[in-house]
């Protein structure tokens, strides 16, 4: 499998890529059928407040990931930021399961700050991040299945210097709709 995913990196990273949009989408959308999933409504409120600790702690993760490789310590980086990739992996778990069952939180603001302010910013923090879904896998397969002597040769550092920016920005837009939908403008 592993020899599988180092000669077709680009195809594995779109698979991987199409299936996490279709969940995402899916359950924003109301597509996933909610009868065959448990309902926790104490885990349904904690979740917002979960995912804003998994967003601080995964920006911190990804920029101790990226000094590491900055400092040439390859191993360090690679477990850094596969641990970067679980921790979002697990905000999106989690974020999927709420949005799934109550669907989007209702912003409780003004409606002149819902439209122009929060909206265009929830808007562009959704791009950034389905956006940064490819670009992970891509970095991420290629990190998973490449020895360090053969990544180099990929262009695994040039979009790994995007990825881990857009994401970092990403997780800190998040964290903005967060503080706007639930502590500022709450329903």
């Amino acid at each position: 499998m592993k020899k599988f995913i180092h000669d077709h990196i680009v195809l594995v990273s779109a698979i991987l890529s199409i299936v996490s949009l279709s969940l995402i989408f899916g359950a924003a959308g109301g597509y996933i059928p909610i009868k065959y999933i448990p309902r926790s409504d104490t885990l349904i409120k904690a979740i917002p407040h979960i995912n804003a600790f998994l967003s601080i702690l995964a920006i911190a993760t990804i920029l101790k990931g990226v000094s590491y490789i900055r400092n040439k310590e390859v191993e360090r980086h690679n477990k850094t930021m596969v641990l970067a990739f679980i921790i979002f992996a697990t905000f999106l778990i989690l974020y999927l399961y709420r949005v799934a069952i109550v669907g989007p939180v209702e912003f409780g603001g003004p409606e002149n700050i819902y439209l122009f302010i929060y909206l265009p910013f929830l808007a562009i923090h959704i791009l950034l991040a389905v956006i940064c879904v490819p670009l992970l896998f891509y970095v991420l397969t290629i990190g998973l299945t490449y020895s360090p002597g053969e990544i180099p040769g990929t262009s695994h550092r040039k979009v790994g210097k995007v990825a881990y920016k857009l994401w970092i920005i990403a997780f800190i837009m998040g964290s903005i709709v967060y503080l706007m939908a639930y502590h500022i403008y709450p329903h």
